[in-house]
């Protein structure tokens, strides 16, 4: 018998500062590196390196579950998966894996027919990396020259290269710490990005020639509020390329003539605080889609030479909500969500012509546009899933509203959708308001409180949950789980207003309606307390460390991937990357003294108590610019501190990646695999 591994405990040093007369103490604040993001603190890497060390010893004995989970979830996937061609231009273009590829290529051949062409080899620009994404991806307007952008440590700050399509070559064109799309000028001889500032911001719109020195590229648009975020992006015609800047809650729109981008932008309207809006045309007119009205947004019109004359054309619904608008020559679409569940209906440009909605036909799903490129699209490609209904590719024909099925995903080991079922159902929560929960279960589920249950939510930003499809989520369904997904408020599931409704002064809202999810969930019988396993990340991470400190004694097993969990110090500290543009979500601290003392009576870090906690997994990024590496850090380390049982704590440090973990696809499902692995092995159903 040899001794458990025992837990490291991070050492406490002095560190206090006052705010508003209020002084708090932060004995862990020394794991912030001073000089991030290069995080060479040996004290601080030590602590990383003992935590991971930890987690490993941990787990080890249950490697052989974590590899069953894993061979499971890997023959759920098609190794030499590709996706289904489409049409732009002179070319059909498509992206494949070959089997054991952890990235894609990117292909095309001409729609005239001729030879299949490699345009970019990622598993090639991956050798040898720990890290690789690649971000922008940008074919000349003619097709000859593709410009992309690549990251390769998770740091979010990604280079641009140039590729010569005719001879493989790359031009000399290389911009290094760009964070944005990339957008040609018509005639092809440059293009529009952004850089990220020392702050990891995207202040500006800038304009490459190609090749020119980037030293010398043309600042086309500074925004001066630290707040704002920069965005390039150009209209479905191409004739207008788009500069568009904002943060969480107002908005505003330039364009520029895609044939003359040193042209004097147009502004659409100037910002308004507390007003969003973003812009399609079609012909001479703008088309806006704006909550300047409504929370459940709108569609107005205006002259591009008279773009503040603004008239509306398709008024507010107290049940639609309209999530955006895309252009096409003949017709134009209209994406939103009826009590949650998403629609797309098809207009006329004439309105003597009644719009027609596409149906679809579960209770419960996700739907929308997929890649439609051209202009003239004749034939929309959507695409489509439900929590038992596998991804699913259609062509839909505009003028006859036919429907072709393109593509099913395919599942190699085999997948049977009779043996689950799906529901919606809508809970309330302690204010009286109903929450709507997706649950997928196998068929044969006895509502006795006798089965564990997974639930995910997230909770922020106005972003909803989609109830789609999770080849991974099967292992635990397999194996006599139900999985909810809580469309909490702080969320736009059903509208903006449901943001609205968990942000800023109601944040409380978020977490309430999580817990109350979950104590109806065990009150009609789907699971017990303690059988409940609960996860969520980044934002949802921050709500995973509120629902632990208030209720503590509900769940069975915690995921908190990077979490954003030190909201207080974060929020204070007007140098990290996000902490201005995100003010409009939690509040100012360093202004407002009342946005102070809420978020630090909620801010998960700074609540932890003397009381016993469930198990845990926290993981975090060295790289992550977005939930810095040393919030689950110094969290884990309170926790250890503070907490009264001997429930396990694990922490576990991407060193060599940022937010989204490890980038390959198989690598990835590893770290899927472990988490289900813990789930599994701390509410006892450890095979």
């Amino acid at each position: 018998m040899t001794d458990s591994p025992k837990p490291p405990i991070a050492a406490t040093r002095p560190h206090s500062f006052t705010t508003h007369g209020i002084t708090i103490e932060d004995p862990w604040a020394w794991l912030k590196d001073p000089s991030y993001p290069d995080v060479k603190d040996k004290d601080v890497l030590a602590y990383l390196e003992a935590e991971n060390a930890y987690f490993e010893a941990m787990m080890a004995p249950h490697k052989p579950l974590t590899d069953r989970l894993y061979e499971e979830m890997k023959g759920r996937i098609k190794e030499d998966d590709s996706s289904v061609p489409q049409k732009d231009g002179d070319w059909l273009y498509w992206t494949a894996f070959e089997t054991g590829g952890q990235y894609r290529k990117w292909w095309r051949k001409p729609v005239a027919g001729g030879a299949d062409e490699l345009l970019l080899d990622e598993p090639a620009l991956a050798e040898g990396k720990e890290y690789f994404r690649l971000g922008a991806f940008s074919v000349s307007n003619d097709g000859k020259l593709l410009a992309y952008a690549i990251d390769d440590n998770g740091s979010e700050r990604f280079t641009i290269r140039v590729k010569d399509l005719a001879t493989g070559e790359h031009l000399p064109d290389t911009i290094p710490g760009m964070l944005s799309e990339i957008v040609w000028t018509a005639d092809d001889s440059a293009f529009l990005y952004g850089l990220a500032n020392e702050q990891w911001r995207t202040d500006n719109a800038r304009l490459h020639k190609l090749g020119a020195d980037p030293a010398t590229d043309v600042e086309l648009y500074h925004e001066d509020d630290e707040g704002f975020r920069v965005g390039v992006s150009e209209t479905s015609d191409r004739r207008w390329i788009v500069i568009g800047t904002g943060d969480h809650v107002t908005s505003e729109v330039y364009l520029l003539p895609a044939s003359d981008p040193m042209a004097e932008p147009i502004c659409v309207a100037p910002r308004k605080p507390g007003r969003e809006y973003d812009v399609e045309t079609h012909g001479d007119t703008l088309y806006i889609h704006t909550n300047d009205t409504d929370p459940m947004w709108r569609l107005v019109t205006a002259p591009i030479a008279d773009p503040s004359n603004w008239a509306e054309l398709i008024a507010p619904s107290k049940h639609f909500y309209m999530t955006g608008i895309e252009c096409y020559r003949d017709y134009f679409v209209v994406e939103g969500r009826d009590d949650g569940l998403d629609q797309i209906w098809i207009h006329r440009y004439d309105p003597a012509i009644a719009p027609r909605q596409i149906a679809f036909p579960e209770a419960s799903y996700t739907a929308g546009l997929g890649d439609n490129p051209e202009y003239d699209m004749p034939v929309l490609r959507l695409g489509y899933e439900s929590m038992v209904t596998p991804g699913t590719v259609y062509d839909y024909d505009v003028a006859t509203g036919e429907m072709t099925t393109l593509k099913v995903q395919e599942i190699p080991s085999g997948y049977d959708a009779g043996k689950y079922a799906t529901e919606r159902l809508k809970i309330k929560a302690r204010d009286g308001t109903e929450v709507p929960v997706s649950i997928v279960y196998p068929k044969d589920f006895p509502k006795d409180g006798s089965r564990p249950l997974f639930l995910y939510a997230y909770g922020a930003y106005g972003y909803a949950i989609p109830p789609g499809f999770s080849t991974g989520r099967l292992s635990l369904l397999d194996r006599g789980f139900a999985y909810a997904i809580a469309h909490i408020r702080g969320g736009d599931d059903l509208g903006q207003q449901w943001y609205h409704d968990g942000k800023l002064e109601k944040r409380s809202n978020t977490f309430n309606d999580f817990v109350d999810v979950a104590q109806a969930l065990v009150a009609d019988g789907w699971t017990s307390a303690r059988k409940i396993a609960i996860a969520g990340r980044s934002a949802g991470g921050e709500l995973m460390g509120a629902v632990v400190n208030s209720d503590p004694d509900l769940w069975g097993a915690v995921i908190a991937d990077v979490p954003f969990v030190d909201v207080l110090n974060t929020m204070l500290d007007d140098s990290l990357p996000l902490t201005p543009g995100e003010w409009p979500e939690w509040g100012n601290p360093i202004e407002d003294k009342a946005a102070f003392e809420l978020i630090r009576s909620y801010s998960p870090y700074d609540n932890v108590k003397a009381q016993a906690y469930p198990p845990m997994f926290i993981s975090g990024g060295l790289n992550d610019p977005r939930v810095t590496y040393w919030e689950p850090a110094k969290w884990a380390a309170k926790l250890r501190a503070t907490k009264t049982d001997d429930n396990l704590l694990l922490l576990k440090t991407n060193m060599g990646a940022g937010h989204g973990g490890k980038s390959g696809r198989f690598d990835s499902l590893y770290e899927s695999a472990e988490e289900h692995c813990f789930v599994l092995w701390q509410l006892g159903v450890e095979e």
